[in-house]
């Protein structure tokens, strides 16, 4: 899977199901969490969309604010993990 096609899976996910709103101008590098744009409970809902969607499990521990804080950084996340498999 390349970037591109990871990134516009989160970033619809992120839109439709953490913000509600599909219209919403988000940025990429745009903070989710630290912002408080979402809350800390929709990390729960990001690691199941990434085990869902990718087949790929994130472990408890690195499902941070760190790890996670935008669509890059989630989207790096995941192809990092897909390349280690």
């Amino acid at each position: 899977m390349d970037r591109n096609e990871a990134l516009q899976k989160v970033r619809a996910f992120t839109l439709k199901e953490l913000l509600k709103n599909p219209e919403y101008g988000l940025k990429n590098d745009e903070p989710l969490f630290s912002s408080g744009l979402i809350d800390s409970f929709a990390m729960a809902q990001v690691g199941v969309f990434i085990e869902t969607e990718f087949n790929l499990y994130i472990p408890d521990p690195e499902l941070t604010v760190e790890n996670m804080d935008s669509v890059d950084l989630i989207t790096d996340k995941i192809l990092a993990g897909l390349a280690a498999q």
